[in-house]
């Protein structure tokens, strides 16, 4: 097994970090900042965060062994050999999670509902702990970005503006033609009624403008 221990994790050398998804910090021990690289261990978790393809937030990693002892950890604990790490299930499905955490090579599990993570480790090949109750993952897939929720696309914008512009001129126009054949008394109305037709026939080629506009833009960044 390769490990290297180093007194901070800030003397860690760039060139001797080489999991992407983690940071020396993050694996580091929480109580005196001690690191140990347990590269066996840490390639199982870069593994284990490339194959659920969601972020893994990590209570605990290593434990330097008076930490380890503060905390109440297990005098054996893997913490303390860097082949251990508590996760948080915040964001993932825990059932989902323990699977894809035994194909990748974990053989130690602990679970903790009440507290919110799951432990796994190099082994042996044991569990304990309540199993977390199924439940949905809070949070929601990810929407392509290039895509507009249709409630807020500019097309749907621009064609609806247009849309009810024109039935409004419509209506206008029927009602002028109403009260046209109306008694004199309202004679006088008739006039603004037909500056009001144009002022909605001027809204619907707006809002046609926009439409027209949205779609060759979308066009153009290749939206649709």
């Amino acid at each position: 097994m390769t490990t290297t221990f180093f007194d901070h994790w800030r003397d860690v050398p760039e060139r001797a970090w080489r999991w992407p998804n983690f940071s020396p910090a993050e694996i580091a021990c929480r109580g005196t900042g001690k690191l140990l690289i347990n590269e066996p261990a840490l390639d199982k978790l870069q593994a284990l965060r490339d194959r659920l393809g969601k972020p893994l937030i990590v209570r605990s990693a290593y434990r330097s062994p008076e930490h380890n002892s503060a905390v109440g950890g297990a005098t054996r604990s893997k913490h303390m050999e860097g082949a251990a790490f508590d996760i948080a299930m915040a964001n993932h499905d825990p059932t989902a999670f323990e699977a894809a955490a035994r194909e990748v090579g974990f053989l130690g599990f602990g679970f903790y509902p009440r507290s919110g993570f799951m432990h796994v480790d190099l082994g042996p090949a044991r569990q304990w702990g309540e199993r977390f109750p199924v439940r949905s993952v809070p949070f929601a897939a990810e929407t392509p970005p290039s895509r507009e929720v249709l409630a807020e696309s500019r097309t749907m914008k621009g064609g609806g503006a247009a849309g009810v512009a024109t039935l409004g001129a419509a209506g206008v126009e029927v009602a002028q033609q109403v009260l046209a054949e109306a008694q004199t008394a309202i004679l006088p109305i008739v006039p603004y009624l037909d500056t009001l037709r144009w002022v909605f026939i001027a809204v619907a080629l707006v809002g046609i403008a926009v439409t027209i506009y949205a779609r060759l833009d979308d066009w153009k960044r290749r939206r649709r």
